[in-house]
């Protein structure tokens, strides 16, 4: 199929590696523009970008998609399908009536579950024992579209944002192959989503990592793991700063407030939650390198008594 392939982060490189490896002929990719990262604020490409250029495939980069010209440019090339992973601009109709076998949407969740932004860390905030791929028609409505294809997966106890993130963006790239031998071949089935089964998930924000002790400890440690890598969780320790990497819940009840520190041992430091224990395993104090538990009390000692508190307290 003639494919417009529409994307922008890691995320999205499998599925254009996928398209191209299956003879699909991408006409062009379609990502956000460079941004300036990292502390020396050079300008980097996109991942998408990357990818595209090895393939040598062209590249275009709208500020806004939605421009009469860049709609103009699209319809000139006569897509069959566009396919949109990640790609970070909601589409007018104007582009969604452009193929015509439409637009395909590669979401990280089974929807109706879960549309928006961040369905991958909330699957591992919100305790999901699975999650997936949905391969979708494009609608005007974010993520409402007809569903096409799911792919499950089951997610491991220890699961973070990042492990779901790499496993999910491999399913998506193979699934977009299936699904569009189905739209070719006429085969593919169209179910609408029951909308009043949707949950909807916004942008995650750096404040969502600054932990209320007074949580459970289960609910923390799921959040720990939903917010790895990015942006992490944290928490307030002497003043500084503690981003928290890994912890194991005990259902062992302490005495004291919650946030305090209820036992130090040569490997661990257990904190008193809102529900049971959490005792934190993989820590990084402000500025410095991710240490395991044992590293880190050689280094800071850290006393029975000690309170951790929400960042946002101490502001």
């Amino acid at each position: 199929m003639r494919i417009v392939f529409m994307g922008t982060p890691d995320f999205s490189v499998p599925a254009l590696t996928s398209l191209v490896e299956a003879g699909h002929e991408v006409l062009a990719v379609i990502t956000q523009p460079d941004k300036p990262k990292g502390r020396g604020k050079e300008i980097q490409m996109t991942p998408v970008k990357e990818k595209a250029l090895e393939y040598g495939i062209p590249v275009y980069q709208p500020v806004k998609a939605r421009e009469p010209e860049f709609v103009s440019l699209l319809a000139d090339m006569k897509p069959d399908v566009i396919v949109v992973v990640a790609f970070g601009q909601i589409l007018p109709k104007s582009i969604l009536d452009i193929p015509e076998f439409g637009c395909v949407n590669i979401h990280a969740s089974l929807l109706p579950k879960y549309r928006g932004a961040s369905p991958i860390q909330y699957a591992v905030i919100n305790g999901e024992k699975e999650s997936g791929i949905t391969t979708m028609m494009m609608a005007e409505g974010i993520d409402t579209g007809d569903m096409l294809d799911q792919e499950v997966i089951d997610l491991d106890k220890n699961e973070t944002g990042g492990s779901l993130h790499e496993k999910l963006s491999e399913v998506g790239g193979k699934l977009i192959v299936k699904t569009l031998e189905k739209l070719k071949e006429g085969t593919a089935v169209r179910t609408p989503q029951d909308d009043s089964k949707a949950t909807h998930v916004g942008m995650i924000k750096k404040s969502m990592g600054d932990i209320d002790w007074s949580m459970d400890a289960v609910s923390i440690e799921r959040l720990i793991r939903g917010l790895n890598p990015w942006p992490s969780a944290y928490t307030s320790w002497d003043g500084k700063v503690m981003k928290l990497w890994e912890a194991t819940v005990l259902e062992k009840e302490y005495e004291g407030v919650c946030g305090q520190v209820v036992e130090v041992g040569w490997d661990c430091l257990i904190i008193k939650t809102g529900k049971g224990s959490l005792s934190l395993k993989e820590l990084q104090l402000q500025g410095k390198k991710r240490l395991d538990a044992g590293a880190f009390l050689r280094g800071y000692p850290v006393s029975v008594g000690t309170v951790l508190k929400q960042l946002s307290d101490e502001q």
